[in-house]
């Protein structure tokens, strides 16, 4: 079919809105008519080539949509279904039979090798194979993707604020209620207050956490961090000493940490602001970062973790998220601002400059 979507062409370069050919789904592969897209970090790191996907490719990896058409062997979902697409995984590894999808071996290739999990693509422009972006590519009317993409969402909740469900917030909320998991009295750090991070308070407060501390550098994220459930911030350029902002806080240090910012001296600022056997989970793009490994780690028996996609089975966290939206405990409605598809380039420029959260792009069939 002919449809409309976002394309990259080269490194860097603007999304250019064009005319593409998209193939049929194929066994165990759902057709969704896109209605929405969140616009993600992940793309921008994408379309910069900081992650080599092979370009030209149509990125968005936040869709939410309604099922068009199922292929043969789809069986957890049907024509008409409202649905929300999140990573891809090969279903066949150890990492995804027991459980940890997020660490499928096949991950980098799946959703940044730029084709579907059989080896092909599904998107064209002329001759021209365009690539698929985790599995999905939902900057467009319409994607392809395997049935293992697709998350069945309740039909009561606005399908356009879902997306973001697939990746960012779930990271972010994953990160906290799957990987670290904060019990009574506890202590967490969330550095870095854009969407992810904003999602990681957001669980925190569903949590036992006893402190919930926001940092970041703008006191507008702050103001809202404490708005859904931060009990402290810290605004990093307005404190001398983070790390010890924090000691002060915390009688000696958090026990958990996030670290959204992808910033190797704040990566390192929530190692050594934890206490003794604490946590601290990194869920950003981080470059190279330096320690001294006897000082801020193993001295202290501490440990510094990564978490992919919020360690969440999609299936399984995103309806328990979208429940304790409807119920008004995880109001991640208060991120997005909404753009049509054609105002993709002026999302991004938004999201980068802060003045945006959680941008979504509508799309208008």
């Amino acid at each position: 079919m002919k449809t409309k979507a976002a394309v990259t062409y080269d490194q860097g370069a603007k999304f250019e809105i064009s005319e593409v050919e998209l193939k049929d789904p194929k066994a165990n592969e759902v057709l969704i008519k896109v209605v929405a897209s969140g616009v993600c970090h992940t793309d921008a790191v994408a379309r910069d080539q900081e992650a080599p996907v092979p370009l030209p490719a149509v990125l968005g990896h936040e869709g939410s949509g309604i099922v068009e058409k199922v292929g043969a062997g789809v069986t957890s979902v049907e024509e008409g279904d409202h649905v929300v697409l999140s990573y891809s995984s090969c279903g066949q590894c150890e990492n995804c039979l027991t459980g940890n999808p997020a660490y499928c071996r096949r991950m980098m290739e799946l959703n940044f090798g730029g084709i579907m999990p059989d080896g092909t693509h599904r998107i064209y422009e002329g001759d021209q194979e365009l690539s698929t972006f985790f599995g999905q590519s939902s900057f467009g009317m319409y994607a392809v993707a395997h049935e293992r993409n697709v998350v069945k969402v309740d039909k009561d909740v606005e399908l356009e604020l879902l997306g973001p469900l697939g990746c960012g917030i779930q990271t972010g909320a994953g990160t906290v209620l799957n990987k670290l998991k904060p019990q009574f009295g506890e202590t967490i750090a969330v550095y870095g207050c854009g969407a992810v991070g904003l999602s990681a308070i957001m669980a925190a407060s569903l949590s036992s956490a006893s402190k919930i501390i926001a940092v970041d550098i703008h006191d507008s994220r702050l103001e809202m961090a404490k708005s859904l459930g931060a009990t402290d911030t810290i605004n990093g350029k307005n404190v001398e000493d983070v790390v010890e902002a924090i000691k002060e806080l915390t009688d000696g240090g958090t026990h958990y940490a996030v670290e959204t910012t992808s910033v190797p001296d704040v990566t390192r600022q929530s190692v050594l602001a934890l206490r003794s056997l604490g946590v601290s989970a990194v869920v950003g793009v981080t470059p190279e970062t330096t320690f001294n490994v006897f000082q801020d780690i193993l001295g202290e028996g501490k440990s510094l973790v990564g978490a992919i996609e919020g360690d969440a089975v999609p299936q399984v966290f995103i309806p328990q998220l979208v429940s304790y939206y409807k119920e008004g405990r995880f109001p991640f409605d208060k991120l997005v601002k909404y753009y049509s598809l054609e105002e993709i380039n002026q999302a991004f420029d938004d999201s980068a400059n802060g003045e945006t959260v959680k941008p979504i792009l509508k799309m208008s069939h």
